[in-house]
């Protein structure tokens, strides 16, 4: 292992999760993560970007080991180092799965506000999730579910209350708090702040990021909103249609990506005095159940050659930054308001 092995949380190598269907004798699958290779590091939030449908939700289901069939892991690894403990949840235990659950590995699923039961009154829902992982006795475990709600800006009152009776950024605080109270290495969150107002989403950014400092923790967040990922994010990583195609710190992506998709999403972002129409990507995503040859992103590409059809490895184009494009160097940031984002060089 080498240094910089030592300060990655998780390590994926290869990885290949499908969807494998088979209905009336038909045989279908889809390449829903497709050939994934990255590392999270330690103490650092690594943003997941893409268009709906590129397979970020498929991408992280396989991180927190929460696949079901149809989904299966076809090929690739997967090791989580937490301190002297490595293990790759697809070769290790029922047992082992559990014992690192909510202590060292925690889940905010997408729809987070509407997972917690309603019929049950919140202090039920962290007895039943958080109570057994952190092995304390009954009175020292409620002091510090209630330490942990305030540092959080909630109440312990809201232990006593149903969900209906909380608001929609009190129930994401709530469930964010479920997630962080065994104080876990790393956790995984997916689509956190949507449906979320800008003003609540704002402080459940804030939160997220404050709770990550003091636990020192590693956080996955996915998200579809660039503006998000650049107030939130040390490192983005672009999925496109089952393929991580760049990986860069965050002010690199904003300021000079290297995929031709990731220039198209930054420019997608409103900006104060832009009343320029925003130029629309032609096409749409690709049927993953018969993806195209080569880059995945070709048919809709400006920058399209032959050699597209061929498949281009991620490789370093610049310091601690990836690209897949056989035609990186072509790819143009946006300059100035109104301008093509990307430019088709002859």
């Amino acid at each position: 292992m080498t240094a910089t092995d030592a300060l990655d949380v998780l390590t994926v190598k290869g990885l290949k999760a499908y969807y494998q269907m088979g209905y009336f004798g038909v045989e279908r699958e889809v390449r829903a993560v497709d050939d994934v290779t990255l590392s999270i590091r330690k103490n650092e939030i690594y943003g997941i970007a893409g268009e709906s449908s590129s397979g970020k939700t498929t991408l992280i289901k396989t991180f927190a080991a929460a696949i079901r069939p149809p989904l299966r892991i076809v090929d690739g690894s997967m090791t989580y180092r937490f301190g002297d403990l490595e293990i790759d949840p697809y070769k290790a235990s029922r047992e082992e799965i559990d014992a690192i659950r909510w202590k060292h590995l925690s889940y905010i699923m997408q729809g987070s506000m509407s997972l917690l039961n309603p019929v049950r009154r919140v202090h039920k829902t962290f007895r039943d999730f958080a109570f057994r992982p952190m092995g304390l006795p009954r009175r020292e475990f409620w002091a510090r579910v209630e330490a942990h709600l305030q540092r959080l800006g909630l109440s312990p009152d809201v232990l006593s209350a149903f969900p209906h009776q909380l608001s929609g950024g009190m129930r994401q605080r709530v469930v964010i708090a479920l997630a962080t109270v065994c104080q876990p290495e790393f956790v995984i969150a997916d689509e956190p702040t949507t449906a979320l107002d800008v003003v609540v989403q704002k402080d459940v950014l804030a939160m997220i990021r404050d709770v990550q400092r003091q636990m020192q923790a590693s956080v996955v967040f996915v998200t579809h909103d660039m503006s998000v990922h650049a107030n939130i994010a040390d490192r983005i990583g672009i999925v496109y249609a089952g393929r991580l195609v760049e990986e860069a710190p965050t002010r690199t992506i904003f300021t000079a990506p290297k995929h031709p998709y990731t220039a198209h999403l930054v420019a997608s972002l409103p900006r104060i005095g832009d009343t320029a129409p925003k130029a629309a990507l032609e096409g749409r995503p690709p049927n993953l159940a018969e993806p195209p040859q080569g880059c995945r992103f070709h048919p809709r590409c400006p920058l399209a050659i032959d050699k597209c059809k061929q498949v281009p490895p991620l490789a370093p184009v610049g310091l601690d930054h990836r690209a897949a494009c056989w035609r990186s160097e072509d790819v143009k940031p946006l300059v100035r308001i109104g301008t093509p984002v990307v430019e088709a060089v002859p």
